[in-house]
């Protein structure tokens, strides 16, 4: 709930923008998107324009509600994301919680063209483009480790690109070690 001029106002909001305004203190900005319905007006809050951006391109596809679209900025942050559908990624979607195959490829095909990238997510892209392949197969084994393990699958792949970014050359053992003091 967020207090405006003395009014309570309800807003939905991401685990990334959750994590965000956890470390600050005080007073914050959240980036707003109001989406108003015959029976309800609910607005959603974002830690960056980046993400409210990324939010109504989501919401734009048909067949992805707010709720859906929430829960996909949840489990990738704007640079995942913004990876994913630029190369075409239809696996790292369909392990989002509700979004099947005809959904993840619907979502790539609708904005894969008017996805923008500023120079900065550019550059950081085409230097993990290179190593892309390494790293999903490293981030792969990992996360398949987790799972035999007993972890679920959602907390394993937040863990571990948590570490991959963190520390992208670690190995697939490194990378289960930490995990595990993490999980």
């Amino acid at each position: 709930i967020i207090d405006c001029g003395g009014v309570g106002y309800l807003v939905g909001i991401s685990l990334n923008t959750y994590s965000a305004l956890s470390t600050q203190s005080g007073e914050v900005k959240l980036h707003t998107v109001q989406i108003i319905r015959e029976d309800s007006h609910q607005l959603y809050g974002f830690a960056s324009k980046d993400e409210r951006e990324l939010f109504v391109l989501l919401t734009s596809v048909s067949g992805i509600g707010p709720n859906t679209a929430r829960v996909i900025l949840s489990q990738y942050n704007t640079q995942e994301l913004g990876s994913i559908l630029s190369l075409g990624q239809v696996d790292a979607l369909k392990a989002v919680k509700g979004i099947g195959l005809k959904t993840a490829q619907r979502i790539i095909l609708e904005l894969k063209g008017k996805l923008k990238l500023d120079d900065t997510d550019l550059n950081s892209q085409a230097l993990g483009n290179s190593s892309a392949a390494t790293t999903s197969k490293t981030s792969e084994e990992a996360i398949s480790a987790l799972k035999m393990l007993g972890y679920p699958e959602a907390a394993a792949q937040k863990t571990v690109r948590t570490l991959i970014s963190t520390s992208p050359l670690l190995s697939v053992e490194d990378i289960i070690k930490q995990a595990l003091k993490l999980l």
